[in-house]
Formats: C-alpha cells, structure tokens, sequence
C-alpha cells in the first residue's frame, strides 16, 4: 500500500501535502507547530486535518505490519499464491485482511477439523467441485469408510465432507463481505424489556422499539449497549435469513437437483447458521458500538472546545459561591488575577435558611473588596443560593450581578494533589468556590488543572472507549491553549503542559525557575530552564507570551525564527519594534494594507502564509480570540421554573450540545431542551452546526412538564444574538 496516496485520498488533501505532514511528524513536530508554523510545507493543513491524518497514518501502519506478518504466516505454511499476497495488499482495513487470512488462521479443533482427521478432505473437495466424479456420491463415499478411523458409513462420510465444506465456506473472504454487506443493509435491531415492562424505567421508550440497523442514530446505540448491560433490555438482531442463505448457497451450488448440489447446499445453510451469522451479528454490534463511540467523542471534543474558549471576563473582581444544603454554600472572593483574598461560608440555603447572616457576610465581602460579579455554581442548590444573591443584589450599595457558572469537575479540581499544592491551607470544598470563581475570569486557564474527562460536556461519556477519548480530549485542550497562546509569567505548570513541546516535568520547571529568578524577561530566556533545549524551544516558543517584556515580539504569536521577517516588515513600515504601540497601531495598519504581500514575502524570505500572519500579528499585538466571542450572560434576577408559560421568549446559555438537540440554562433549575427539530427553521443535521456550548441564545418556551421537571424550548422564529 503507497501510505501517502492513500492518505491523500482518505482525507481529500495533496500528496504533496500529505508526504509533507508524515515527514514533520516523523521528524517530532506537534501539531499545534505544525499547523501554525509550518504552513508553507502542509499548504496550511489546520490541526483538526492533521490530527485525521496522524491517526490515520497509525492505523495504516499497523495495517501494513499485520499485512505483512499475514503474508508471512501463510508463506510459511506453503499456501500463499501471488493472487493471495496481492489481495492481501490492496486491503485497505484490518477486517478484510483478517477475512482473507481467515482460511489459514490455526483454529481449535472443530468438526470440520475431525473430519479432515478421519481423512475427508479429499471427498469434501470432490463434492464441492461437483463434478462428474461425484454423479454417484454415495459410492464414493464408500470408499472412505473407515471404522479404526471413526467413520463406519458412507452417509457418516458425507456429513463429514459437509462439516469441512461448511468451514470452507464460513473461511471465503468474499462470502463473509457478502454477508456482512447484506446484513447491515436488510437487519434490523428489535429490543425488548427483561422480564415484566416497567413504565418508570429510564427504557421504557424502548420496549417492543425495532429500527434498522443502518438507520440507528450514535446515541441510541450507546443508550440501547447500555441498558443492555444493566439487563434491563434484550436486544436481538433480526436478519432476513432466508435471503441471505440464498446468497451465499448462489455461490457454491451449481445443481441443486444433484446430489452433491444438495450436500453444498446444506453445507452452506449449515455455514451462514453456525459459523457466519452470530460472527458478523457480533462485528456489526461491534461496528456500530465503534461508530457510536467516535460520534459521541467527536460530540464531547467539540463542547470542550467551546467550554475552554468561552471569552474570559477580565477586570473584574468575583466573588464565588459553591452553593450546598447542610453544610453550608462555600464563598471565595479573587481579585482580577485570579489571586484569593478571602473566604467563608454562609447558610441561606435549607435547612438552616439563615438568609439574613448571609447578606450580611456577602455585603461585608463585596463592600471591603469591591467585588463586581458574583459567580454561583450550577450544583445541588445552585436555584436556591441564585435565588438569595437576586434579592441580595438589590440590598447592597454597589454594581453587582451575578452569573451561573458549570462546576462540573470542580470536585475532583478540589480533591486533586494540584488543588492541595495551590491551597494546602484551605478546606477542600473551600477550593471549589475559588475553582469557580476563577473559571468565569479566565475559563481555559482553569478547566486545564481537571481531568477533560471529569468536565462532563457531551453524551455517555462513561460508555465510550476511555483510552480513545482521554488521547481526543488530550488533543482538543492542546489545540484550545495553543490557539490561545499562554503568559509565560502567570501560567499554571498545567496550562503549560498542555503547550506544544512541553510536557509536565518541563512546566514544573519553568514555574520553578521563574520561582527563583523572577519574571522572564523574554522568550530567549527559556533556553536557560534546565531541560529545555533547542527543540522544545523551538516547538513551544511562538505559543508562550511575554507581555511587558524586552521584546515586543514576544507577545505576539510570531515565532523567533521568523523575528527578523517581522523586523524587516516593521522597517517598510517606517517603524521598529519598539514603536510597536497602542499608539501606532492605526498608523501601522494602513503602511501593511498597501504592501505587495507576494512580493514582500520573496523579499523577506518567507512564505506567503507566514507573512500574512506576521501582519496579523502585528496588527493586532496581545490579541485573545476568546475576546471576539459573546460574554457569558450576567444576571440581577431570577426566573422561578413555576413562572414558567408557553410563548415567554428568554435568553440562556448552552450548557451541553448532544446528538439529538441542546440544554440551555435559562436560569431556572432545570435546563431546558431545545430538540434538534426546534434549533432553526432550516434542516439542521447535526445540533453543532446550529449552537455550541457557551452561546448566548434567545428561546421560546413551547412547554412545561411540572411533573418531570422538563422544559422544551424553540429558537425557530427567533433570531441569533
């Protein structure tokens, strides 16, 4: 298999391109470097293409390395034709080499394998030739009775002969894509309830429920392998047998009237009921399971994308509440850095509903600290404590208001060696209340110090593959802090993990030089942290920012190899770096939209691309593309779910986008669903192409089900804000 053309065809790219992209990541190249700095040599490939191209350029190699030790395997027993090796080679999954090697795989000792013991092989091979030597099958049989070999008839012959025919037949690569192909196109999956229907089950929906196979969305699948493993439900795949053994008998049978014809007929039926069929229910279960898997992952991935790049608020200072019933609602107030300057606990919240203390304690914090936002954790008793900081607000003699921020994982931050080595002072559920306050300043920066798997945006997220989902999230927090760029002197060793080049052993080490040495002064200075050579620096230095340093460049996403680019730019300005201020930026602006950029790049010795993006960079110095993103909604009253009427239009926030639609917060203490159907008035195939988590969305109420506590909203008719 030519790997390259076969990655440019997969993926709909160059092979240029593609070559171009295996060599750089052979060669130790991230992704993130890659895409943003080698855009000459991929043609500007993004990482979500070059993350395609590297799993599959792992999976291609794995199959060339099992094609390769197949073809051996056979060679070795004196079976493998050049016809073989070839069809072995043009295989382009795992599956169809493992069908093709099949018929050659050691096997354990079957009733076909007796038969070939009791020395029928060759009678078998005779029958299903079915020739003339055959017209008279039960006098060749004869001829292989053998009592001191088990076979004391000649119909005792034929049965054997149709034991090994059989597996012949289950063996026959074409035969099994023939009923692997006809079954996935005519089965259908029927489930049923185990033992007597309980109409409070979480499966009820899908008692007597039958779809066919091919049609069966992802999250069914995983909410039918599910309840199939909680035996609440009993799923059976019903398949058109009948036709199905046609098929396969149309391929062996030349006579059906002969003898021999009807024993390759038996022997074929006996093949697809036996051997095939619960094989190929098994690997269409599994392929499904498979498809399911990777759309819920690719679900999960795109919402932590959004989670991790909801702008930050900045400037302000927040107060955080991890609301609670017993033991109280846990509050931590941080200044505009994220720096923690105070903490409490109040109890407005049942059953000690102690609201005027807490006003109290909420008014001194927000007076003595001038606190601007309030930001309340969306957990147990998330309703009740928003429902005292609305009437709160309005008692205290300042700005304030108030947001509901997703505190998913921020138990497990708070338990974390991370937390304890951040605030060993502090009670556990103490770290939750600054966990969340810190998440609304400055979300990326704190959803990194948590398992991506423990931030539960997205759908059966515990019944996917953890191995696969742990290395997608992996990457989409590597994409999300790289896009961003991260403040060498204020970063976390775990936002620093997450840079290109730079693992967690080389983070802790940049923290702890600038512990001891102080501020870096520029980006040069990191080849002084031990364990940081010339290729890390290399990979990481044009994703790390140094504002206020010796180099203004620094702070821009420019990478030192290409300095001397932007500085010759910055000369047919008419300006040097040092000139690159607030003050100029207008001025310079309009010097770089009248240059010549394919002339300029010839000059300067660099790319097309990368000089278009030395001039965005230097257009706008510091820039955060959270920024251009829509602010989180900020409250000063709440909406009670008993308030709640069909026709009232309110604005909320996604909170989760899922296969079958999106729960938007609209500030009561149930999320509400907008189905896929209800997301706009055109089709819509997929909800993330409509909203992703963290939109500002406007919404209609279409009902209310007090009894089950559900909402159901529409933003058809509604116009996107």
């Amino acid at each position: 298999m030519d790997l390259i053309r076969q990655l440019a065809k997969e993926l709909g790219i160059r092979e240029q391109q593609a070559a171009n992209a295996v060599e750089l990541l052979d060669a130790g190249n991230t992704i993130p470097f890659i895409a943003r700095y080698r855009k000459e040599a991929t043609g500007s490939l993004d990482e979500v293409v070059l993350r395609n191209l590297s799993e599959r350029l792992t999976y291609l190699r794995a199959l060339a390395k099992r094609q390769d030790e197949v073809i051996r395997l056979i060679g070795e027993q004196g079976k493998l034709t050049p016809d073989l090796e070839v069809r072995i080679r043009a295989a382009t999954v795992l599956q169809e080499v493992e069908d093709l090697y099949l018929p050659y795989r050691p096997k354990r000792r079957t009733r076909a394998t007796i038969a070939r013991e009791k020395g029928l092989e060759p009678l078998a091979t005779a029958v299903l030739a079915q020739g003339p030597d055959v017209a008279d099958l039960d006098g060749l049989a004869a001829q292989y009775v053998s009592p001191e070999r088990g076979v004391e008839t000649p119909a005792e012959a034929i049965a054997g002969a149709a034991d090994i025919i059989a597996e012949t037949v289950a063996d026959d690569a074409e035969v099994r894509k023939l009923v692997r192909d006809l079954t996935w196109k005519s089965a259908a999956l029927a489930v049923a309830p185990v033992g007597a229907p309980r109409p409070d089950s979480v499966y009820a929906d899908y008692y007597d429920f039958r779809q066919p196979l091919a049609h069966i969305p992802p999250h069914r699948i995983l909410a039918l392998n599910r309840g199939e493993a909680e035996e609440q439900i009993k799923i059976k795949l019903e398949v058109p047998a009948d036709e199905i053994v046609k098929a396969v008998r149309a391929r062996f049978v030349k006579d059906e009237t002969a003898l021999a014809g009807r024993v390759v007929a038996d022997a074929a039926a006996d093949a697809y009921e036996r051997l095939i069929a619960p094989s190929i229910e098994r690997e269409l279960r599994a392929r499904l399971t498979e498809q399911a898997e990777e759309q819920a992952i690719k679900v999960f991935a795109a919402n932590l994308k959004a989670l991790l790049l909801q702008p930050p608020v900045r400037g302000k200072v927040v107060l955080g509440i991890d609301p609670a019933y017993r033991t109280g609602c846990k509050i931590a107030v941080v200044d505009d850095t994220g720096k923690l300057l105070e903490t409490g606990v109040i109890y407005p919240t049942p059953p000690q509903n102690d609201s005027e203390n807490a006003l109290q304690t909420v008014k001194a914090l927000v007076l003595k600290h001038k606190v601007d936002v309030i930001a309340i954790g969306n957990g147990t008793g998330s309703r009740e404590t928003e429902a005292f900081v609305a009437s709160a607000i309005k008692q205290i003699p300042r700005p304030l208001s108030y947001v509901i921020v997703s505190e998913a994982g921020a138990s497990v931050y708070s338990a974390s060696k991370l937390a304890g080595e951040e605030f060993p002072e502090l009670d556990v559920s103490v770290r939750g209340a600054v966990s969340i306050a810190r998440r609304l300043e400055d979300p990326l920066a704190e959803l990194v110090k948590i398992d991506p798997k423990s931030i539960g945006v997205g759908q059966y997220q515990h019944d996917v593959n953890q191995k696969r989902l742990a290395e997608t999230l992996r990457g989409v927090v590597e994409d999300a802090v790289n896009s961003v760029g991260v403040d060498l002197n204020t970063a976390s060793p775990s936002l620093l993990s997450y840079v290109a080049g730079i693992n967690s052993g080389v983070a802790r080490s940049i923290v702890s030089y600038r512990d001891k040495h102080g501020r870096f002064r520029s980006r040069a200075e990191l080849l002084q942290v031990p364990r940081i050579g010339e290729a890390i620096f290399t990979q990481a230095a044009g994703f790390l920012r140094v504002p206020a340093g010796d180099d203004p460049l620094d702070n821009t996403p420019i990478h030192p190899e290409s300095y001397a680019a932007a500085e010759g730019l910055l000369a047919r300005c008419g300006l040097t770096k040092a000139e690159l201020t607030p003050a100029n930026i207008a001025l310079l602006k309009l010097k770089l939209s009248q240059l010549d950029v394919n002339r300029l790049a010839q000059e300067l010795g660099v790319g097309v691309p990368t000089l278009k993006d030395i001039i965005d960079a230097l257009e706008r110095p510091g820039r955060d593309p959270r920024d251009e993103l829509p602010p989180p909604v900020f409250r000063t009253d709440v909406v009670k779910f008993e308030d709640l009427r069909p026709g009232m239009v309110l604005r909320g926030t996604v909170r989760n986008v899922v296969d079958f639609g999106a729960f938007v917060d609209i500030g009561v203490k149930h999320d509400g669903l907008v189905h896929i159907s209800e997301l706009s008035d055109k089709y819509v195939k997929h909800p993330l192409d409509v909203v992703k988590v963290g939109d500002t969305v406007t919404v209609r109420v279409l009902a209310v089900d007090q009894a089950r506590q559900r909402i159901s909203l529409t933003m058809k008719g509604l116009a996107r804000q």
